[in-house]
């Protein structure tokens, strides 16, 4: 029986990723923002991974997410925009998992989501500072001002979180009770 379970994890976290992937297809740049800030909603699913199975069922969401973009549309940015995306994924949904898992409440989720919004800008914005960004300048040859840091990622990287945390909080009631009744998962 424990073995059904392990591959019917691994089915549904399969499913998220690819879900994941077509999210991260549907982008749109805001118009506030640089062209290349693109938002799109593919943590999502990465988080309903972690929440309902553990940290590592998100995190194997999002890497999988980005192996997809980069084995089927390619890269533009040297794989550094796979592996910014990766980070920001992961840092995001730590804190929602470990607080939801924790307090098993709406409460600890949003505590989390909060706690990972603030991270995920925090850590972006510091290593777009020091690697991502000075990485991709030296790799394309296009030098970027450090003040796009101040003016354009930190602020993208928190809308959205907040968006993220939105959307999370509105249909995450819906999703445990669907994920309960139709898939047979009781850790919820």
């Amino acid at each position: 029986m424990q073995q059904r379970n392990k591959v019917n994890i691994m089915v549904i976290v399969a499913m998220l990723s690819s879900i994941s992937y077509l999210l991260m297809l549907i982008e749109f740049p805001i118009p506030i923002f640089p062209d290349w800030l693109k938002l799109d909603f593919s943590e999502l699913p990465a988080l309903i991974g972690a929440i309902v199975f553990g940290p590592f069922a998100g995190i194997a969401v999002v890497l999988i997410k980005n192996i997809l973009h980069i084995a089927i549309k390619g890269t533009t940015t040297v794989g550094l925009g796979e592996l910014a995306n990766f980070i920001a994924g992961v840092v995001y949904i730590l804190p929602a998992s470990y607080f939801f898992r924790k307090y098993r409440t709406i409460k600890g989720l949003t505590i989390g989501l909060i706690v990972g919004t603030i991270a995920m800008t925090v850590v972006l914005s510091i290593l777009n500072y020091f690697v991502l960004l000075p990485a991709y300048a030296h790799f394309m040859h296009y030098p970027l001002p450090n003040k796009v840091i101040v003016v354009s990622i930190m602020p993208f990287n928190l809308l959205k979180g907040i968006l993220i945390m939105v959307i999370t909080l509105v249909l995450y009631p819906k999703l445990k009770v669907w994920l309960t009744q139709r898939m047979n998962v009781h850790n919820v």
